[in-house]
């Protein structure tokens, strides 16, 4: 199914639609990649994107990236970071947290992973 994104768009009124945590709205689409908006707070779930990558841009606020073995990531406003296919993984923001994601369209919110906080494509289209 195909929805039409505007061109261009305020990415502040953007964050405005989003009203729950852990909920990603698709504001774009760029070739075969979404890209998303999201307001995070708390940790989601440890899982992995089998075949994609995942591009996290921290707009507000501070986010870290857990990895495996105790790796841990930090990023402020203004960070970039990609987390490689098939790396477990698991999102962590002590306070609220604006972040934009950039994946592929067929990318699971949490992987094969099932979690109250799981959001279907279909949900993150709306």
């Amino acid at each position: 199914m195909l929805h039409p994104f505007a061109e261009s768009f305020d990415l502040e009124a953007a964050f405005g639609d989003v009203s729950a945590y852990w909920s990603p709205k698709v504001v774009a689409q760029v070739n075969d990649q979404y890209v998303k908006v999201a307001k995070v707070r708390g940790q989601l779930v440890w899982h992995d994107h089998a075949h994609e990558d995942e591009l996290f841009f921290v707009v507000r606020g501070h986010l870290k990236i857990e990895y495996e073995h105790g790796r841990v990531v930090d990023l402020p406003a203004g960070s970039m970071h990609v987390v490689p296919r098939a790396t477990l993984h698991n999102p962590v923001a002590e306070e609220e947290c604006w972040i934009v994601l950039i994946e592929p369209v067929q990318t699971k919110h949490t992987g094969d992973v099932a979690s109250p906080l799981s959001k279907t494509i279909e949900e993150q289209l709306r």
